[in-house]
């Protein structure tokens, strides 16, 4: 589970990292009211109108509507023309880029509609680093990376640079230690004052990806300023969502405007789907068999278009739903239902395949292939109903080359 940024360096803030001081605005006039309070706060009088996507990238994406804005804005105004001319400034900014779609690398072509945004207090930046805290699934360990190259993607400094990457593992039973953090800011440049905040802000964060269950805390750029403190300017989190039960509370910072509907509502049903960008639709039990189901997909000549994995205790209510999700992604050209009936039996998807074609119709090819318990009288359904469209396959492989072709 994905958040925004402001809901990141709010918990970020609640555990001893510091961030600068900013607030969300979901209409224009809450931005225009966000800067009076802000610059009070902090005694600035430059602020940034942030967009709030789940995107990286935002800095250097462009609008649709308005494409000499980009998704990050700062406001100088306040410079020279005082509070007043801040507010006007955030306000005109603020009215084109709600609900305006924002295009950036992470995003696609398509972009994503924005409809938040963060204003902040600007920063005296006197450098930009890179910190974050991933799980390493190999180790079975947090990773603390850190770069002196921040602003930057980190794959490209991975590629190109590995040794500008710092790293240290954390040893989940007693946490990062301070060696460790004092290790990494030292690699990072940091000295006197600077380097006594660094260790405080990578402590913080180690502890808080531990305490939050999370897949990745993301910091860039991590900025050092004029007067040594060590802030976090951008903040990305993402959580497991296996663990999600220990953590109620975080419930309430999803955004589901900001995730794929289909995905969405096939969570609702206890599916687990994956939009892909092919063509072949794919309806199968159990997640290695999706999986080998799309590579043979792709082995002979076809690219899926979803993973979708009804689970081994699917109802004919779980696999109608499913059915219908993939039949209404547009780039859909064939589907292919893949069945190994172990507790799943292969009656209930006939039965259910067939349902979901009674209620949604069939405009594209259906290829059907099912294997395990109750088998025949599966096959048999689908046979005797007699479906123009509908083929049943004798095996995967044949299955996959049929749907393909019927897809062309």
């Amino acid at each position: 589970m994905k958040i925004h940024e402001y809901q990141a360096k709010e918990l970020l803030a609640a555990r001893g990292a510091d961030v600068p001081s900013g607030r969300v605005a979901t209409t224009v006039e809450e931005a225009v009211a966000a800067v009076r309070p802000l610059v009070a706060e902090t005694g600035n009088p430059v602020v940034v109108v942030k967009s709030q996507i789940h995107a990286g990238g935002r800095g250097k994406g462009r609008f649709l509507e308005h494409p000499e804005l980009g998704g990050v804005n700062v406001v100088l105004d306040g410079l020279e023309g005082g509070v007043a001319a801040t507010e006007e400034a955030v306000g005109a900014l603020a009215e084109r880029m709600l609900g305006s779609t924002l295009v950036t690398l992470q995003t696609g072509a398509g972009g994503k509609r924005v409809n938040r945004l963060y204003v902040e207090q600007g920063i005296e930046v006197a450098q930009e680093l890179y910190l974050s805290v991933v799980l390493d699934r190999s180790s079975g360990q947090n990773l603390v990376m850190a770069s002196v190259e921040g602003g930057t993607e980190i794959e490209e400094v991975a590629a190109q640079r590995p040794e500008a990457i710092h790293k240290a593992l954390i040893d989940p039973a007693v946490g990062l230690l301070p060696f460790q953090a004092h290790a990494l800011t030292y690699r990072l440049g940091l000295r006197d004052e600077a380097a006594a905040s660094g260790r405080r802000f990578v402590t913080a964060l180690a502890a808080a990806a531990v305490e939050l269950d999370t897949d990745m805390v993301e910091i860039n750029p991590l900025v050092v300023t004029g007067q040594g403190r060590v802030m976090a300017l951008d903040a990305k989190v993402s959580f497991d969502k296996n663990a999600l039960f220990r953590h109620p509370q975080l419930a309430s910072l999803r955004d589901l405007s900001e995730e794929e509907p289909a995905e969405v509502e096939a969570a609702e049903y206890g599916l687990s789907f994956i939009k892909l960008s092919g063509t072949i639709g794919c309806l199968v039990n159990g997640a290695g068999l999706a999986m080998a189901t799309m590579d043979t997909i792709k082995e002979v000549g076809g690219e899926p278009a979803n993973f979708l994995d009804v689970g081994g205790g699917a109802t004919v209510e779980n696999v109608t739903a499913a059915f219908e999700i993939i039949t209404r992604d547009p780039n859909v050209r064939g589907i292919f239902v893949n069945i190994f009936g172990g507790i799943m039996r292969c009656d209930t998807i006939a039965t259910g395949v067939l349902q979901a074609v009674r209620n949604v119709g069939l405009q594209v090819p259906l290829v059907v292939r099912l294997e395990g318990t109750n088998v025949e009288l599966g096959k048999r359904i689908i046979e005797e109903a007699e479906l123009p469209g509908l083929v049943v396959a004798d095996s995967m492989k044949d299955g996959a080359k049929a749907i393909v072709e019927l897809a062309r």
